[in-house]
């Protein structure tokens, strides 16, 4: 019984040589579509490239630090300032002003230079006490007025008494309605917390004026209703002997101290003195006089260890520099130098300060 291997043979190649169905041949990737099952057609199409990434911005260079001065000659600290790209400009979420140039800064001016003096020390040789000035009515004459005042003088002299009367120069007064009162001059003689009372039938009748004129200055004219000029005249001292001797025909020019004021009256009160101003004359210089806040009203008050005689700014010196025109004692000279480069207003009340005046009070000095 033999083998034939004809009739295997041809049917293995039946096998592999058989054509598969038609519906493995196609070419597309995907299943063939239901016969039965009608759709629109398959369009593919490929993903379309990628973008180009943008390129990122240039890093930020490092802060600029630009010193700021306060006219001090040294820097106190430093600002930072971002550096801009000119031209580029990248959008920067969440940040308000992105790459934008800053606006410019303003540089601030440095403060006003502010001038400190030293005060002169000049003696007073007549002084009168402006709040115990008065006018009171003449007993023996009712429609009159007479003045009333303590002073204080060195050496003997004369006080005159004059209304509305304008001033001339070298500090001398001249009236003003000459027919209504003519000027009283009254001898004294030195000593301290001396009353001084105009005598009896000496006064002015002050119902020749209006209220309004009594109560202010001429406007324009520097008049003022009533003006009270106490002066002394001081002999030269004798070189050779250092002793106060009058000499013949040898003797100073005039201690004048000048006080002006004006008479106030509401309904039916007597008339209340305000003084408005204080000119000394000494040795031919005028000053004019102004209270300082914080002086005190005697040396011995100004040199109590109590609180509130040391500087306000640093708090352990004792205070000897004045702030004008404010007239505030309130800086040792120290602190007042370094504040006049500083700034320019006052450490109390916050006005301009327009100058520094150091005074030294020397308790020791008779």
């Amino acid at each position: 019984m033999g083998t034939s291997f004809s009739s295997n043979r041809r049917r293995n190649n039946n096998y592999y040589h058989q054509n598969p169905p038609s519906h493995l041949i196609s070419s597309s990737p995907y299943p063939p579509a239901d016969q039965s099952y009608s759709s629109p057609p398959y369009i593919y199409s490929p993903p379309p490239p990628p973008q180009p990434q943008p390129q990122p911005p240039p890093p930020p260079a490092p802060p600029v630090y630009h010193p700021y001065t306060d006219g001090t000659n040294y820097s106190n600290y430093q600002l930072i300032v971002r550096p801009s790209f000119g031209g580029f400009n990248h959008p920067q979420p969440n940040y308000s002003y992105g790459w934008m140039r800053p606006p410019p800064m303003v540089p601030v001016p440095p403060p006003a230079y502010v001038e400190h003096k030293q005060a002169k020390k000049v003696k007073n040789h007549v002084n009168l006490h402006k709040d115990t000035l008065k006018v009171e009515v003449d007993k023996e004459n009712p429609d009159c007025y007479l003045v009333s005042f303590v002073f204080d003088a060195l050496f003997d002299g004369s006080i005159t008494i004059y209304y509305f009367a304008k001033e001339e120069p070298e500090c001398k007064f001249v009236p003003v309605y000459p027919e209504a009162f003519v000027p009283v001059k009254i001898p004294f003689q030195k000593g301290i917390g001396q009353k001084f009372q105009q005598s009896s039938g000496t006064g002015i009748d002050l119902g020749f004026f209006d209220f309004d004129s009594l109560s202010k200055p001429s406007a324009g004219e520097d008049v003022y209703p009533l003006v009270i000029c106490a002066e002394t005249t001081v002999p030269l001292i004798s070189t050779d002997e250092h002793l106060y001797s009058p000499l013949p025909n040898n003797v100073s020019t005039p201690h004048k101290q000048i006080t002006q004021a004006v008479l106030e009256k509401n309904n039916g009160d007597p008339f209340k003195v305000r003084v408005r101003r204080q000119i000394l004359w000494i040795d031919g210089v005028r000053y004019e006089l102004r209270e300082i806040y914080g002086i005190g009203q005697s040396e011995e008050s100004f040199d109590d260890s109590g609180s509130g005689k040391e500087c306000v700014i640093c708090m352990t010196e004792p205070k000897d520099t004045a702030v004008l025109p404010c007239r505030h004692m309130c800086l040792c000279s120290e602190c007042a130098k370094a504040l006049r480069l500083q700034s320019n207003k006052c450490p109390v009340c916050r006005q301009p300060i327009e100058e520094l005046m150091e005074i030294k009070i020397n308790t020791n000095d008779g």
